[in-house]
């Protein structure tokens, strides 16, 4: 059962607006939270974490460094704190933001987006960072669940916002949520409420333990639920994977593919770079052609994107130079083996994997350098423990599949949803949903989400192992393999293609297909039914929804 309340939880709020403590899960469904194992996370009771991330990057010295840098645009940290300061006074001034209250973040990847997630915390506010391609009646979702106070947006997005925003249920009762757009200086906007407001001020005072964010997952299993970290478990996540596993310096420059809404892009492109003085270069549009072109002409140092970002990339490495690259960091989905090794081998480069879940914030097993077992997660990251449970709740022996358990730092609060969390926390644990296998040296081996193991004729089948072989195949761009029912068998393996240009479909290909798999792996896994497709069904942030393609319309 989760321990007892720490001095840090009970430390007075500084939020007036308790909408987020009342709607936290019941205390004994809460997370064990262990902050003992690293010294770094020694906070203190009272924590802003933007001033922590900003302010004392001038304090350190690091004022007319590069913050943040777009295809136009280069901020120091200097003028990153004074923008994220102006628009706190706007916030507090002009618009009544409270302590505790929820405020939106809609629009791309851009330094003044980045300026909007730190002028809400230096309110007091709880951010609520969206994906920019999240239409009117997703944002309706997010407004309801989060009883939204006001919405920031970018202003080439604000018409959807709106939408969205308009009208939402409150206590049986309908009220609107205001909007304010950035991006053109105009009348109303944000810019033009800045322009007179001082370039100094004063943080609110919050707990460590108050809620800083609201991120929302992006639905790979169905319906997006929020979950509620606090400034304290923001700075946490800096003072682990990013200080103990990737090792990035001041000079460091960081880009990515993923939207600030998606945890894995908040840490890595913006809260990890500020934490240590580096710079981050933003870019909007993070599609592969994008990125790849970004990286060839700005020089960035540091990546992090999806396996299927490095796989797209890989294919285009002859018409940009990637040279200035160091680090990549890949997370989101399992990263294939077949795509480790050929990125390695055209960049030199090994690809530190990880995995992460928004409800447990960032990344907490993973390796880098001549740590790194290729087809392996890794080892649990400093500050973290996990372990494999069997299908009894026992711990799992060494080698076998089981379920993953984490506990750490961060853990799983999810808004007003106690059954959910009943479901992913069970004993002060966080049941992610993946099964592993954990090797005698300690290294995490994905199988696949627990919903996606494939049960056929008795055996237990990992379709991502089957996903690894047949991306070696010279006609396949892209693959996710499933289980579908069977009355012989329990299930059936079934294997969705998309072609590369050049291939089409035929029984032929078929049968070559799985004779390829047959001849690398046992022959029991091979796909017994293929089909091929044009697309793959992805969240916004690139994850694949396996569970649209067992859909019967799929």
């Amino acid at each position: 059962m989760p321990e007892a309340l720490s001095a840090h939880e009970l430390e007075p709020s500084g939020h007036t607006d308790t909408f987020c403590a009342v709607h936290l899960p019941p205390r004994e469904l809460w997370p064990v939270r262990d902050w003992s194992a690293v010294p770094e996370l020694d906070y203190p009771v009272r924590l802003n974490c933007a001033a922590e991330l900003l302010d004392r990057a001038i304090d350190r010295g690091d004022g007319e460094r590069v913050a943040l840098r777009s295809f136009t645009e280069r901020w120091t940290y200097r003028e990153l704190l004074e923008r994220a300061n102006r628009i706190a006074h706007v916030l507090v001034d002009d618009l009544g933001v409270l302590p505790g209250n929820r405020v939106l973040l809609r629009g791309p990847n851009t330094p003044m987006l980045a300026a909007c997630w730190f002028g809400v915390l230096k309110a007091g506010g709880v951010v609520v960072c969206t994906m920019p391609l999240l239409r009117e009646r997703e944002l309706r979702f997010v407004a309801d669940k989060a009883q939204l106070t006001l919405a920031l947006s970018d202003t080439r997005f604000v018409e959807e916002c709106e939408l969205g925003l308009a009208m939402r249920a409150n206590g049986g009762r309908r009220q609107g949520a205001r909007t304010v757009h950035f991006g053109a200086d105009a009348p109303g906007s944000l810019e033009a409420l800045m322009r007179d407001k001082p370039s100094s001020f004063d943080n609110r005072d919050t707990a460590a333990e108050d809620t800083a964010i609201i991120a929302f997952t992006s639905g790979t299993t169905g319906q997006a639920k929020g979950t509620m970290h606090s400034h304290r478990d923001i700075l946490a996540i800096t003072d682990c994977f990013p200080r103990h596993v990737l090792k990035a310096s001041p000079d460091d420059v960081f880009c990515g593919s993923p939207p600030f809404a998606f945890t894995y892009a908040l840490g890595g492109l913006l809260l990890f770079p500020l934490r240590i003085g580096a710079s981050a270069l933003l870019v909007e549009q993070g599609a592969p052609p994008h990125l790849i072109k970004a990286i060839a002409e700005h020089r960035p140092t540091v990546c992090f994107t999806a396996p299927t970002g490095y796989r797209a990339m890989h294919a285009m490495l002859g018409e940009h130079d990637v040279s200035s690259l160091r680090l990549c960091v890949s997370a989101g989905e399992t990263l294939p083996v077949s795509v480790f090794e050929s990125w390695r081998d055209a960049t030199g480069l090994g690809i530190i994997d990880g995995i992460g879940a928004t409800e447990m914030l960032h990344i907490f097993i993973s390796a880098s350098g001549d740590d790194i077992r290729p087809g392996a997660t890794g080892k649990v990251v400093r500050g973290y423990t996990a372990k494999i449970v069997a299908g009894d709740g026992t711990d799992a022996p060494v080698g076998t599949i089981g379920r993953l358990a984490v506990r750490g730092p961060t853990g799983c609060r999810y808004l007003d949803n106690p059954e959910r969390q009943a479901e992913y926390v069970r004993d002060g644990w966080n049941f992610t949903g993946d099964s592993y296998r954990m090797d005698e040296d300690g290294y995490f081996w994905y199988q696949a989400r627990t919903d996606d193991m494939i049960i056929s004729s008795g055996y237990n089948l990992s379709g991502p192992e089957i996903e690894d072989v047949l991306l070696e195949h010279a006609a396949v761009q892209e693959c996710a393999v499933i289980g579908v029912p069977d009355e012989a068998r329990g299930q059936l393996v079934k294997a969705v293609i998309v072609l590369r240009s050049g291939f089409e479909e035929s029984p032929e290909l078929v049968k070559e297909m799985q004779d390829f798999v047959k001849a690398r792996i046992a022959p029991y896994k091979y796909p017994r039914a293929v089909e091929f497709v044009e697309t793959l069904p992805r969240t916004s942030t690139g994850k694949l929804q396996r569970f649209r393609l067992r859909e019967p319309s799929a």
